[in-house]
């Protein structure tokens, strides 16, 4: 069958092929004897990982192996700062704070405001600073431990990525850069250096304490793409290949390929108001079976962590026992329920996270 998806770390659209990405993208599935060595470690296997949420990797047996040595390894991700945090955001970052609950490790989490900055004319720095205050509030939110979460605000902190950001830009020609992400001829010469930024916070931590420290990198396999140009050069300048763990992405209410801020009416916002939340969700076309019905995957891929109350919905829904209108209330109670609560959270914290973003 053809496969006519676009995946880029900008925009997905078209019907996502996981297991072909796997093929597509040169990643390896997570195994059954990867899974036991991880749960080794953790106790009981994150849901997310059960249900194969996070199904693909690189390297992530090197950063255990790591880990088992001596104890360490420093996890990263991030977010571009020009609108508010959505449902689909939380897949990667409570999967991220499972790991480093579990597994103690510092969390570097970049803000890559400049990315906005060069991507839009309708982005300046006083509207990325608005969101990046309003992004981190919501990642603190979730519970991450801020004695080991350091915020890299990339035009603010500069300073510490770009020395690296030089090395690895000498090493990387524009031609690949084009062929990685289809950039044109008309490309602006920022975005086209802008990859060695986003691939710095990979080996902050090897400078940092001069000698290699494996990075793992939870995200949307969407994002791959970066880190493909990162590992090609990481051995060149003597830092490890950065590893990678790669979720499945949430879809949008109308079934779109995955949630995105480009189109609100489709997303369910961290501040969305009860109200708003259920006029949403009641808007959604039910498939009238479970398998690739967004009011099910919401709860599948995030929002329900008992695998018996996943089950007991997909098979009341499968056998008709309970109809979408009273799917849809469940997910509206289950969303509203979650967002009460997050609030909540955002207001209390909202003078510490103003201080870590110093």
């Amino acid at each position: 069958m053809e496969d006519n998806s676009v995946i880029t770390p900008w925009g997905v659209t078209g019907e996502i092929d996981y297991d072909r990405l796997v093929e597509r993208f040169g990643t390896t599935r997570l195994t059954p004897e990867l899974l036991e060595r991880i749960g080794g470690h953790t106790g009981r296997l994150h849901f997310m990982l059960r249900r194969g949420v996070f199904y693909s990797h690189r390297d992530l047996d090197l950063v255990l192996d790591s880990y088992e040595e001596n104890g360490r390894f420093v996890l990263y991700t991030g977010r571009g700062p020009s609108g508010p945090v959505h449902l689909g955001h939380l897949i990667p970052w409570m999967f991220t704070k499972h790991l480093q609950d579990k597994f103690g490790s510092k969390l570097l989490f970049q803000f890559t405001d400049d990315e906005r900055m060069l991507l839009r004319d309708d982005m300046d720095e006083s509207i990325t600073r608005h969101w990046v205050y309003q992004n981190a509030l919501d990642l603190m939110a979730l519970g991450f431990d801020p004695d080991k979460t350091e915020f890299i605000v990339n035009t603010r902190h500069i300073d510490k990525l770009y020395p690296i950001a030089l090395k690895i830009a000498r090493r990387v020609t524009c031609s690949t850069v084009r062929s990685v992400f289809g950039f044109r001829e008309e490309a602006n010469t920022g975005i086209m250096f802008f990859p060695s930024i986003q691939s710095a916070p990979c080996f902050l931590e090897s400078e940092r304490n001069g000698e290699p420290v494996p990075c793992l990198i939870p995200a949307g396999i969407d994002q791959d793409p970066y880190w493909r140009i990162t590992r090609d050069v990481a051995l060149k300048l003597g830092y490890p290949k950065p590893a990678q763990v790669h979720g499945r992405m949430l879809p949008g209410l109308m079934g779109n390929a995955k949630m995105s801020s480009s189109l609100p009416s489709t997303a369910i916002y961290l501040t969305d108001v009860p109200d708003l939340v259920e006029k949403k969700i009641q808007y959604v076309d039910t498939k009238g079976v479970p398998d690739g019905c967004p009011i099910f995957l919401y709860r599948y891929l995030l929002l329900e962590e008992s695998d018996e109350e996943v089950n007991m919905i997909y098979e009341s829904c499968k056998s008709k026992c309970i109809g979408c209108e009273e799917c849809k209330w469940g997910l509206v109670k289950k969303v509203n329920r979650f967002l009460v609560g997050h609030q909540r959270r955002r207001e209390l914290i909202k003078g510490s996270v103003a201080k870590m973003l110093e």
